[in-house]
């Protein structure tokens, strides 16, 4: 008797935490509202004026120009880049929504194994990273700039 009560209870704590993992799931793949030039100065809050590199602008990308600064061929509704006019400075963040959220992890691992750090050609960004929120996936290759940027993808809400 004690031993089915016991089973009984393992199965029950067992049952719990895998709903409770994947709620916190559901919540990590809900998708962020808003335009990406609005969550682009976001990615950006916290960041002197004097800290960001030289002519830093955002342009929308198309269907020329997407592979050049995402590295991939995903499916995308919407996407746009931010780098410096300059060529000496690499920094490049390039913010992609996805046709569909569950292409995020497979973007982001393409992604990594063909972002280039050294597009640049006579430089190299220090950091990269790629991650995904919900619909959303974003590449930061930049030198300190990179960290901060990171953290305020992942708050992003």
């Amino acid at each position: 008797m004690k031993k089915g009560f016991y089973v009984l209870c393992t199965l029950v704590v067992c049952f719990l935490l895998v709903g409770c993992g994947e709620s916190t799931k559901k919540e990590e793949q809900k998708n962020i509202e808003g335009d990406l030039k609005d969550i682009m100065e976001k990615l950006y809050e916290g960041i002197p004026e004097d800290q960001m590199p030289m002519m830093v602008e955002s342009q929308e990308l198309n269907s020329e120009n997407f592979k050049y600064f995402a590295f991939t061929d995903a499916k995308y509704k919407q996407a746009v880049a931010s780098e410096s006019m300059t060529g000496s400075t690499p920094h490049s963040v390039v913010l992609i929504r996805l046709e569909n959220a569950e292409d995020a992890e497979s973007t982001v691992k393409e992604i990594e194994q063909n972002a280039d750090p050294r597009k640049w050609i006579c430089v190299e960004a220090e950091n990269t990273y790629v991650l995904s929120k919900g619909d959303l996936v974003v590449l930061i290759m930049s030198n300190e700039l990179a960290p901060k940027i990171k953290e305020n993808f992942e708050n992003l809400k």
